[in-house]
């Protein structure tokens, strides 16, 4: 609105003016019926000279503020400028680091696909993930990797279980070519046949692992195919179901990491329950020989006992003849000897003093 007002003081302006000029250009042709006084007239001139001064201040004030409002532009723009160099540095800085990741990752990934097109480096490829698995999850007592079995077959990994489940061996696949072909069919009959081969050659390994690390009396009597794709396995058991079915026939369970994790925490509680059954065993065989010692020392208490008993009684039978003997001395100490008293024969308490032994049997009290 304060920008339109001198827009406005200037059509204005004109207008008077005009106006003016016409009045001035009719007073200037004679007309009988209308005179223009010469007051009026002045008054008009005062008029527009008023205007001309009032549009000099407007035009002057309007310069004043279309100076300061380009000020105040140059301002905003300089500061809009430099935020945006500044906010357009980090943007470029961030795209600039995007880029290098950008850069890794793709030759990340093109190093992954070389490893998945070597067939030997695929196989190293799945060995190392089931390894990180297993490592994860179970104590190193629990597995052993790259072992020989006694047919001369390498198995990746041997999971060492208690009896009767037995060493349960993992073999590591990956059937790329065949899933490449299923990713790239471009028709039904194209997805289909990919499907037929990526299938066969599941079987396939399943049928090698069952012959080579299935083996009686040295492994359990099943294994494991590890498939390190989760999108194989699902494959597997969206479409396939009749692959599946074959390979639990054939005792060979087919695994993804995922699944691998769950066995692998499985088979950490079979070996937990080992050992508990094993200390339950050697907390048994301890008890059984706390009870034969507590039954030892019961019968040498018994004895002991025995023994005081007869230590006892051994004891009263001293105190017994220990008391004869006091007695007797007693009454020797007590006998008066007269000189001329005539000889008389040892009698009565004589003959008990001089002439009774020890009996064995305690006197009455």
């Amino acid at each position: 609105m304060d920008s339109l007002l001198p827009l406005l003081t200037v059509i204005f302006l004109v207008g008077n003016i005009i106006l003016a000029f016409v009045l001035l250009k009719r007073r200037s042709i004679p007309d009988e019926t209308s005179e223009m006084p010469a007051q009026m007239l002045g008054e008009m001139k005062g008029q527009i000279s008023e205007i001309g001064r009032s549009h000099s201040d407007q035009q002057k004030a309007l310069t004043e503020q279309m100076a300061a409002l380009s000020k105040r532009l140059e301002d905003s723009l300089s500061g809009m400028s430099q935020r945006m160099g500044q906010s357009l540095s980090e943007r470029l800085a961030v795209i600039d680091k995007g880029n290098t990741h950008i850069a890794e990752l793709t030759g990340q990934v093109t190093q992954l696909h070389n490893i998945l097109a070597n067939k030997t480096d695929r196989g190293t490829f799945g060995e190392v993930q089931l390894e990180n698995l297993v490592e994860t999850v179970l104590p190193p007592n629990a597995y052993e990797f790259q072992v020989t079995l006694s047919n001369q077959k390498r198995a990746d990994c041997v999971l060492k279980l208690p009896q009767p489940q037995g060493n349960i061996i993992i073999d590591a696949k990956f059937p790329l070519e065949s899933w490449h072909l299923l990713q790239s069919a471009e028709d039904d009959a194209a997805r289909k046949a990919a499907r037929k081969q990526l299938g066969a050659d599941v079987l396939r390994h399943v049928r090698d692992i069952s012959d080579k690390y299935i083996i009686a009396g040295e492994t359990s009597d099943s294994a494991c195919l590890f498939l390190p794709s989760e999108a194989v396995y699902a494959e597997l058991h969206a479409n396939m179901l009749d692959i599946v079915e074959k390979s639990y026939a054939a005792r060979v369970w087919i695994v993804s990491p995922t699944t691998m994790m769950a066995t692998l925490n499985t088979v950490r509680a079979i070996l937990r329950d080992a050992r508990m059954q094993e200390q339950t065993a050697v907390i048994q065989k301890e008890i059984g020989v706390l009870v034969t010692d507590v039954k030892r020392l019961e019968d040498r208490v018994k004895k002991l006992d025995q023994h005081f008993t007869l230590a006892q009684r051994d004891i009263q039978e001293i105190q017994t003849s220990t008391g004869k003997i006091t007695r007797r001395g007693k009454r020797i100490e007590d006998y008066d000897v007269d000189d001329n008293a005539p000889d008389v024969s040892l009698s009565g308490p004589a003959q008990d003093l001089l002439g009774g032994g020890f009996d064995d049997e305690p006197e009455p009290r």
